[in-house]
């Protein structure tokens, strides 16, 4: 056990086999730190004090020192601990030298402790305690704050040497990390566990307190706008139950700045030239909790535009017609942003002649009786530019020529501003870097050089994509892609995507390389292999009735026609499987149309389609991932018959728009719409000449509201109960076989608003936005009923009431058929009926199989289950959904949710409430 003064108390400790049980060790608490809200160690700069000397008089005589040593010293060497002092052999001493020696070793922050001794004769003896090491640093409390990201900031570590002040300055930086996060009343009682071999462990201990909120902002001298209105400008919110997900309440020092310029922006912009903040005070509540905040305005006179010049020293600038297209007009009310604007719209224009540095000085012209600002923008003379270098700074895997690629201007070119903007532009609808990249311009080694600079910030270019759903009639459905959009750092792009359900399974690789032997062409190509199965029910049970497999593959090329259109041509090979469970729906070795229906018995066979195919496409959008603004339009066309078995033109036209409407808010509208031309004749009555897999379908996820394949032209078997007078239809949902098969046609529309949240929401990253759809799917032949089937064609007087002769039960709604497609008999006569069947319709066949007699014989029939069977859906009646959908960047993933309900549909089509699906970057 060891004793040594600290800090002007005694510690006593032992060393623990376990620091975390401290048994005999004793938490020394400093005294609260000047300037700090939390609790830190406090020491006095007062030296230690020696026992009383003798007074020195003028009469004393004086004391020189005769030996001088130093005690104590572990780590430090002796004369190490005397360079901190001004004592020497020989010299002389007093009591002033000698308090001052102490307070220099203090000041040295190596020791503990410091006293003198032998000053009475002159062998001085310095008696030292080293500081101690530090065993190791401990913060205990912390919740908000990880430890990890603390440890960072602060000095002390291990094997460090301990000193008052790297304490003291820990303290403050800790409490300073704590303001940040807007908790003010958060403290820090740091604490000193003594070890042996003269080793300490420190100890913070933090009490972090609630986060300081901003409980009230007032208003002093507002009378044109409203406290509410004003408070809506700025970016801090009173605490309130609405704000409880909200990071705005808190209070930040920095944003007390910022919306100090908020208000005097929103009165600028409202005419008010004059508005002044004359203060605005922050209090803090004596509980340490929360901020009352307080501005005093000046708000002014309003003011109107006056005149609005433009002057220019650049002689190629028409100045009346630059003056004319300024957003600022005489008469209209002073508005600070539109000369902002004007100012940016002169540079644009000025940029676009090859001017990059220009210079606009806008010079203000108050009439203070008339209420009057007349602006006249000062346009210096400037020399036209060109670019002397390209630097790309930060991208760590994207390859610089990647970058280069897109840029529409090279080394040597002249400055133009619409190309900049262009090439930024192509550089973020890469996908590969951070939003908001852009390209700046800085001066060149002379004035009429500018140097472009793109410092990106490269993002995860790997996508991982889940999706879940639950579909009335395929259960659960899972869905999952990976893709690579920059593989290798090259711009390639690398995919694969597959998909399962009980009865849709799906696989598919592909690869695009953009730029061919570093040339401005495309080439890519895809393998596939798609397995749908549609089903229907046999009572409760879920079977499958037709498969269509499909497995081939495509490659592709594309060409840049101009800045914005470009042409793609593709070719591709399918092998299409369109087939019947034989054990089901066979009989004899043929399709059975009474089991099967009659337009799967016609879509069954193998086929190969061989087609060849281009693509135009026009795009002006801002940003590939998330636009803004801009246009893209597509219209391709797939021609089969190049071989294969199959033949036809399939058309399809697609197009998007996007605006950024203000606030945040972004509005798109889309369009596509498709058809398909058969080139050869129709396969037979009621037989479409485009074969079931050649046609459009229409559902998820491209049509919210409704199920895969949820829209259009289908067939509904729906079967009766077996029984008799009482048999009754199963028409519940999952009863009943329900076929979609696709139309020669379609059209399907978007119409979105993505919808800006405050600043919580967006920092938890979500985006939520209302939609509408419209869309139909029609053009199919109507397949010719089923023989048997309760059909008003086939019944037009309503549902035959049978019996049988054998039995003579009668059936509503049955249906009897021959005994394997063969009529047969009854046979016997009248004397002696035979119970054995024949051919023969009336008499008894001989040895020979001849008819032999003229009596007639009952026909022999075996029941069967009637049925309904209905064409539904093949309507280009708009169905129309509405809904809401939330993207959000979750801790898993981006995260997509659409919840919609369909307004108008037509009997058949298959409505879902809710989707959803989930990916992650890496």
């Amino acid at each position: 056990m060891q004793t040594y003064p600290f800090w002007g108390k005694i510690v006593t400790a032992t060393r623990s086999s376990k620091f975390g049980a401290r048994a005999v060790a004793v938490l020394l608490a400093g005294t609260m730190l000047s300037g700090l809200s939390g609790t830190a160690m406090a020491q006095s700069d007062a030296p230690r004090v020696l026992a009383p000397m003798p007074a020195q008089g003028p009469e004393a005589p004086v004391r020189v020192i005769k030996t001088l040593r130093v005690d104590g010293t572990q780590r430090i060497e002796p004369d190490t601990a005397l360079s901190y002092t001004k004592l020497r052999i020989g010299q002389a001493f007093t009591n002033e030298s000698l308090d001052q020696a102490i307070k220099d070793l203090y000041n040295s922050d190596l020791f503990a402790d410091v006293t003198i001794s032998g000053a009475q004769t002159g062998d001085i003896v310095l008696k030292i305690r080293e500081n101690p090491i530090i065993n190791r640093v401990l913060i205990e409390g912390n919740k908000r704050l990880k430890s990890d990201k603390i440890q960072k900031e602060i000095k002390l570590a291990p094997r460090q040497i301990f000193t008052r002040s790297a304490v003291r300055s820990d303290v403050a930086r800790i409490i300073e990390l704590y303001r940040r996060q807007g908790r003010f009343a958060a403290s820090v009682s740091p604490k000193m566990v003594a070890l042996d071999q003269n080793r300490v462990d420190i100890i913070f201990e933090v009490s972090e307190g609630p986060k300081s909120k901003v409980r009230q902002i007032n208003i002093i001298g507002n009378e044109k706008f409203s406290d509410g209105k004003l408070r809506g400008e700025m970016a801090t919110k009173q605490a309130r139950l609405t704000s409880l997900l909200s990071s705005s309440t808190s209070y930040d020092q920095d944003r007390l700045a910022f919306d100090q310029q908020k208000l005097r922006q929103f009165y600028l912009t409202e005419g008010y030239a004059e508005f002044k903040i004359t203060s605005a005070i922050a209090e803090l509540t004596p509980d340490k909790r929360d901020f009352i905040i307080t501005y005093v305005l000046q708000e002014g006179k309003r003011y109107k535009f006056g005149d609005v010049t433009v002057d220019s020293d650049i002689r190629d600038f028409d100045n009346k017609a630059l003056a004319a297209g300024l957003l600022a007009k005489k008469g209209n009310w002073y508005n600070a942003k539109q000369v902002e604007d004007s100012i940016e719209s002169i540079n644009e224009t000025a940029g676009l002649f090859g001017y990059a540095f220009t210079e606009v000085n806008p010079e203000y012209s108050p009439d203070r009786e008339a209420f009057t600002m007349s602006i006249n923008f000062h346009i210096s003379e400037a020399k036209r530019t060109y670019v002397e270098r390209i630097d790309i700074n930060g991208n760590t895997i994207t390859q610089d020529k990647v970058i280069r690629r897109e840029m529409r201007l090279a080394e040597g070119d002249p400055f133009n501003s619409f190309l900049v903007k262009r090439s930024q532009d192509r550089i973020n609808s890469l996908g590969y870097f951070q939003e908001k990249f852009e390209i700046s311009q800085k001066p060149g080694s002379s004035p009429d050089r500018v140097v472009l600079e793109a410092n990106v910030e490269e993002k995860s270019t790997g996508e991982l994509n889940l999706s879940a759903g639950f579909s009335s009639l395929e259960r659960f459905i899972l869905q999952a892609s990976v893709k690579q959009r920059n593989f290798r750092g090259k711009g390639q792009e690398l995919r694969a995507s597959v998909s399962y359900s009980q009865f849709n399974k799906s696989v598919e690789v592909g690869f695009t390389e953009p730029y061919l032997l570093g040339k401005t062409i495309a080439v890519g190509g895809d393998i596939f292999r798609r397995d749908f199965s549609s089903f229907g029910f046999q009572g409760n049970q879920r079977n499958t009735t037709f498969s269509q497999i499909s497995t081939g593959f495509q490659i592709r090329a594309g060409v840049p026609i101009t800045e914005y259109l470009s042409l793609s041509g593709r070719y591709g090979l399918t092998y299409d499987e369109v087939g019947l469970d034989q054990a089901t729906f066979f009989v004899n070795g043929a399709c059975d149309p009474i089991r099967a229906g009659r337009y799967l018995c016609d879509s069954i066979g193998n086929r190969v389609t061989s087609s060849v195919g281009y693509s135009l496409l026009y795009n002006s959008l801002n940003s590939g991932i998330r636009p803004t603004a801009g246009n893209r339009v597509i219209f391709s066309q797939d021609i089969a018959g190049l071989g294969g078995d199959v033949r036809y033109i399939k058309t399809k036209f697609d197009a998007d728009k996007y605006w950024n409407v203000g606030s945040g808010f972004i509005f798109s509208v889309g369009l596509e719409g498709g058809y398909v031309l058969p080139l050869e004749s129709g396969r037979g009555p009621g037989i479409d000449a485009v074969r079931i897999n050649d046609r459009y379908y229409l559902g998820e996820p491209q049509f919210r509201g409704f199920d895969i394949r949820g829209v259009g032209p289908r067939i509904q078997r729906i079967s009766y109960t077996d029984g008799t007078v009482n048999q009754t239809l199963q028409d519940g949902r999952n009863q009943f076989l329900d076929d979609p098969l696709g139309g020669r046609a379609y059209y399907l529309g978007h119409v979105e608003l993505e919808i800006p949240l405050g600043a919580g929401a967006r920092d938890l990253g979500l985006r939520p936005s209302i939609f509408m759809d419209f869309g139909a799917l029609f053009g199919v032949a109507r397949p010719l009923p089923t023989a048997n089937s309760i059909d008003p064609i086939n019944f037009p007087n309503g549902f035959p009431t049978l019996t049988d002769p054998a039995t003579g039960r009668t059936f509503i709604g049955s249906i009897f058929t021959p005994v394997a497609g063969v009529f047969t008999y009854n046979a016997g006569t009248v004397d002696a009926p035979i119970t054995t069947t024949t051919s023969c319709a009336a008499g008894i066949p001989d040895s020979t199989g001849t008819c032999i007699g003229t009596a007639p014989n009952p026909q022999f029939l075996t029941e069967q289950t009637p049925f309904i069977e209905r064409f539904l859906g093949n309507s280009a009646i708009p169905r129309v959904t509405i809904g809401i959908g939330v993207n959000w960047n979750s801790p898993f993933g981006p995260l997509r949710i659409n919840v919609a309900r369909a307004l108008f549909q037509q009997p058949g089509d298959d409505a879902k409430l809710v989707t959803f699906n989930v990916g992650t970057s890496f």
